[in-house]
Formats: structure tokens, C-alpha cells, sequence
């Protein structure tokens, strides 16, 4: 059975997955194609059209197409909660009563032309909407290979309504305990705060908990934006998670907040400075999220943790890496498992999992997320022949030694090897890498390559021989997910992959699943006796991740690196050493 995945209902991060008779062939979101961060608006068609081709199937072939979003009955608590939230902007609550269902509609519109872009006879395939949230807890219990009964938390801005779900697996099927309802959304405080904060959704959340460390969470209490009794919470949508005519605006465009925020806390935050009060406000939203999360946890799965102690976790909500840490810290939580695109891009394979399952089809438990377009050295080799910066390249032997000699040199290097990952974390396939051990390396990355704020941190990518003494801990990290306190005696060993609270966020690396990645590693093991590399994602401030070997050479131009290895093609920028790595 073949079962297409198709997201996007939320008009940002449109993605495709496919399964072939439960094993996911390929998933890649819309924007590494397009060129376009989160593909605003757009459909999946690139996306669609590589996994189909990927898994070597024509239009015909296809059994099911499932999406992420479904219709939602009125009577359900759902569209009377938003409406009776929203009593302030009457068109909106109007709107979920009389036509709730609308953006449902008007989603399966744009499926239907999509699939007949793709040739895909929508009279002869079968159409699977499944609720958002569904989705969300799908692409991580069916995924999770956990075969004991599971709780599932969903963390995120919104679905059709629904913003935060509690549930748990047992035997293939996924029963819901709790949800709550928009405008009361976890995920939609912090994002408005995030805004606050100068960043933009989708992405500053991440900046916001970069940012948290610095600051100090006592000096500003930020509670009055949720009423929260350790059972339910209401959003102080006075403040938050706003719409209509609340909406704090400047130069015409609103955002998530209001002006009495503006009036309690000060001006919005501009500009790349990590400062106060801001740093106060970043770490105070931080600890916020992560206590009422915490409390919620325990109120709805606490008793299911305890009998098995398995837990999974998705929506945007669940990349919180320090939340994560938390969380795996709890004393009845045994194992902690996140979906790696916990964000909507995700959801296209949650929607494809669960259609497969309700088909008696189960699939295969995520190992890797390396799901996306892989290029051959003649395809390297002819990117470099067609661009304009014409590049001077090689063929070289023994990659790994190679380009572990040029790291410990004090190189950053461009790393585009293999499969595409799927997700927004460059793990082995698409990243810039640099030596941990020398100084300094993280800030020229972060100023002359990334382009982004010094503050920001970066992440190692560590042997799985090693993480247990570095990290402290045997709790599998095979996907970024998670952040864990660094051993004091590695901090002096890896300076630059340790944030300012001391802690990284690590990817553990198996063989099995990037061998040449892993043969990196043991080499710059061998060099400098740590089996570890900074890494991070191959692509410039507000660009997707690089896709194709012509995405990396732009790239490459456009930033002050010095050395890219695609496959066992070696560019190296003219006045660079050509010569780093050949003896010695």
C-alpha cells in the first residue's frame, strides 16, 4: 500500500512524505526546493513530486493521499470554546459557528488541484483528513518503535482549533484524554513573545531559548499572561495570543501581542543585542513554559508514565530542547522520544502514519532522518562546471581524514554529503562544521558565514562512544532533540560547542545510519582526542537549508567560507590552502 502525505493547511511549511507498505521511502518540505523559508502559502508540489520519484512511483500507484487537517463538528467543544474566546472580534467568532469548517474546504481545494498537478485521479484514491493533532501524535507514536502503552503530548501554536493535547498509544490506536482550544495555545504565547522579543514565528523561538540562559528569570515574572491552576489554563488574551482590533501594530503589520504588553513591559525589542530586560524576559518565558508544560504533564499522563514510563512528544512546542531536558529528567519518565520535524512539516507524516495504520499497515520505527535528495560526484562535478564562481575543485580520497585535518586546522567547512535531512536540524547531511577545540571558531561562523547573532549556540555532533562520559547520560539523542549538562571535564575540551548555561545540545551519531559522518568524527577523535564537531545548519540567516549542490555553492559565494566537500568533491575558495591535510 502507498500512502502520500501532504501538509501545508496552515499555509506555512508545506512538506510531503511517502510510504510504501509502511516503511518511509522519502519526506521533504517545499522550501529546500523553492528556495523559499517555510513556503508561505504554497503547496507541496516540489516536495511531492521527489518523493514520488524517490520511491519510484507513478500517480497511478498511489493508494491513499492524507493530510493533516480535517473538518470539526459543531458540536464539538472546539468552535463554541473559540467563539466564546473571541467575543471581542464578533466576525471571527461568528465564523467558527456558522462556517467553521471553511478553511477545510478551502484546503481540500488546493489538495485536489495539487493532485492533479502531480496526475494523481482524485476520483480513484483515497482521501484521509486527519485532525491536526492527530497528525502531531502520530508522527511520534507510530514512529517511536515504543510497543508499550504511551503517552503522547502535543505542544504547538494551532490546528483547526486545537492547540495542546494530551493523550497516550496502546496497540496501534491513539485515544485522546485532554485538549485545549485556541486562543488558549502554549505554543501561541510563546510565539507572541517571541515577536515581542524582535524575532519572527517559526523561527525566533528558537533565538528566544538561545537567549534565556543570559538572563535572569527572578527579575521579571511574567505569570499574568496565563491564568493556570495546574489542572486547566486561560491565556491572558488581553495580552496574548491576539487578534482584530487588540493587535499591537506597527507600520501596518500586527502582531500576536497587544499594547498593553507594550505598556507593561517597555518598547519591542530591535536589533541583534542580547540585552536587558529582554534576556530577563527570554529566560522568564523560558521557565514559565517549561513549569505550566511540567504541571500539565504530570496532571494528565502522570499515571500512564508511571506504569510504563514512555513518553512521545510533537508539535512545535516539542523542539523546545530545555523543556526536553527537563522533561527526561523526571523520575518517572524512562524515555523521552521526539519526532525530529516536530513542526507542521511533520505533520505529513503523521497524517501518511496514520492512514497506514487505520489500514492495518503499521510502519516502521524513525531510526534517521536522512529522507531527501541525494547528488552523485558527476552531479557535484557539473554544478561546479555551470556556476557562475567557478570554483576550482577536486576529487579526493579518504573524505573523513581529509576534512577532519582541515577542521583541526581552525577551517570551517561546508559538509554536503548524502541524503537531504528532513526537519529543521542539519544532522551529517547538510552542515557547516567546525573544530570545538579552537577558539573562536563558533563566533567567526556565527558573524562571517551564518550571518546571524553572536549569541546564538551551536551544537556538537558527538561519536556514540563518547556521549555517554561527555553528556552524562546513555538517554538516546540521535535527532538534536534535547539539550544535556556537559561533563565539567569535556567543558575545557569543547569550549565552543557549550552554551552559557553548560549545557549543548547534541546529536549522538551511529554508524549504522551515516557511517561516513561517524568516520569524521573517529578521525578528528584520532587528531584531537575528542570524538566531537560543531555543527551546524548549512544555510545563511532567513535562507532554508541547502538542497542541491547548486544551493551549496551559492552558499558557499555568498558567505566567507573556505573549503566545501560535496561527496568526494573538494572546492576550495581562491587564497585557501589547498595543501591543509596532505601531509601530516
Amino acid at each position: 500500500m502507498i500512502v502520500l502525505g501532504l501538509s501545508g493547511a496552515l499555509t506555512h511549511d508545506p512538506s510531503a512524505a511517502i510510504y510504501k507498505d509502511g516503511v518511509l521511502v522519502a519526506a521533504a518540505e517545499e522550501e529546500r526546493f523553492i528556495r523559499d523559508k517555510h513556503a508561505k502559502n504554497k503547496m507541496p508540489y516540489e516536495s511531492a513530486k521527489f518523493c514520488m520519484q524517490q520511491a519510484g512511483v507513478r500517480a497511478q500507484d498511489i493508494d491513499v493521499v492524507a493530510v493533516p487537517f480535517a473538518p470539526i463538528s459543531l458540536l464539538s467543544p472546539a468552535r463554541w470554546h473559540y467563539a466564546k474566546r473571541y467575543w471581542y472580534a464578533p466576525d471571527r467568532a461568528l465564523d467558527a459557528l456558522l462556517n467553521g469548517n471553511r478553511r477545510y474546504r478551502r484546503y481540500v481545494k488546493r489538495i485536489r488541484e495539487l493532485c492533479n498537478q502531480l496526475g494523481i485521479n482524485w476520483k480513484e484514491v483515497e482521501f484521509e483528513p486527519v485532525e491536526h493533532h492527530l497528525a502531531h501524535a502520530s508522527s511520534c507514536y507510530h514512529l517511536s518503535g515504543f510497543t508499550e502503552k504511551t503517552a503522547i503530548l502535543g505542544v504547538d501554536g494551532k490546528g483547526e482549533y486545537a492547540t495542546t493535547f494530551f493523550g497516550y498509544g496502546e496497540n496501534g490506536k491513539i485515544h485522546k484524554i485532554k485538549e485545549f482550544y485556541d486562543p488558549d495555545s502554549l505554543g501561541g504565547l510563546y510565539g507572541a513573545i517571541t515577536e515581542y522579543l524582535g524575532f519572527e514565528m517559526l523561527d525566533g523561538e528558537y533565538k528566544v531559548m538561545g537567549m534565556a540562559p543570559y538572563g535572569d528569570p527572578n527579575k521579571h515574572d511574567l505569570s499574568k499572561i496565563i491564568d493556570f491552576d495546574g489542572k486547566d489554563f486561560k491565556v491572558n488574551n488581553e495580552l496574548v495570543n491576539t487578534v482584530g482590533v487588540r493587535r499591537y501594530k506597527e507600520d501596518g503589520v500586527g502582531f500576536y501581542f497587544s499594547q498593553k504588553l507594550i505598556d507593561w513591559l517597555g518598547p519591542r525589542r530591535v536589533g541583534d543585542s542580547a540585552d536587558e530586560p529582554y534576556i530577563d524576559y527570554a529566560a522568564s518565558i523560558q521557565r514559565l513554559y517549561e513549569e505550566v508544560v511540567l504541571k500539565l504533564l504530570d496532571y494528565y499522563l502522570g499515571d500512564i508514565l508511571k506504569e510504563t514510563g514512555k513518553l512521545v512528544f510533537s508539535g512545535g512546542g516539542a523542539l523546545n530542547v530545555k523543556l526536553n531536558q527537563r522533561i527526561i529528567a523526571l523520575p518517572y519518565v524512562k524515555e523521552l522520544w521526539v519526532q525530529p520535524a516536530s513542526g507542521d512539516a511533520g505533520t505529513a507524516v503523521g497524517a501518511a502514519s496514520f492512514a497506514s495504520v487505520k489500514r492495518h499497515v503499521p510502519v516502521e520505527k524513525m531510526e534517521h532522518v536522512y529522507l531527501g535528495p541525494a547528488y552523485s560526484n558527476d552531479e557535484c562535478i557539473l554544478a561546479c562546471k555551470q556556476h557562475p564562481g567557478k570554483p576550482d575543485y577536486e576529487i579526493i580520497d579518504n573524505v573523513p581524514e581529509r576534512i577532519a585535518k582541515i577542521l583541526v586546522a581552525g577551517q570551517p567547512v561546508s559538509w554536503f554529503q548524502g541524503r537531504m535531512e528532513f526537519g529543521p536540524r542539519a544532522l551529517g547531511g547538510r552542515s557547516i562544521l567546525g573544530c570545538p577545540s579552537v577558539a573562536g571558531v563558533a563566533d567567526r561562523i556565527n558573524e562571517q558565514i551564518k550571518f546571524r547573532e553572536r549569541w546564538r549556540p551551536f551544537c556538537p555532533s558527538i561519536l556514540d562512544t563518547v556521549a555517554p562520559e561527555m553528556l552524562q547520560t546513555d538517554h538516546p539523542s540521535p535527532f538534536m532533540t534535547f539539550t544535556f549538562d556537559v561533563a565539567e571535564s569535556w567543558k575545557n575540551r569543547v569550549p565552543e560547542v557549550v552554551h552559557e548555561d553548560g549545557t549543548a545540545r547534541a546529536q549522538v551519531v551511529e554508524k549504522e545510519h551515516n557511517p561516513r559522518y561517524y568516520a569524521l568524527l573517529q578521525e578528528m577523535e584520532k587528531i584531537t582526542g575528542n570524538g566531537v564537531v560543531l555543527n551546524t545548519s548549512l544555510n545563511r540567516r532567513g535562507e532554508p537549508m541547502v538542497c542541491s549542490p547548486t544551493d551549496a555553492l551559492n552558499m558557499f559565494f555568498g558567505s566567507d567560507l573556505q573549503y566545501l566537500i560535496m561527496q568526494d568533491v573538494l572546492v576550495v575558495k581562491e587564497g585557501a590552502d589547498k595543501n591543509i591535510g596532505l601531509t601530516g
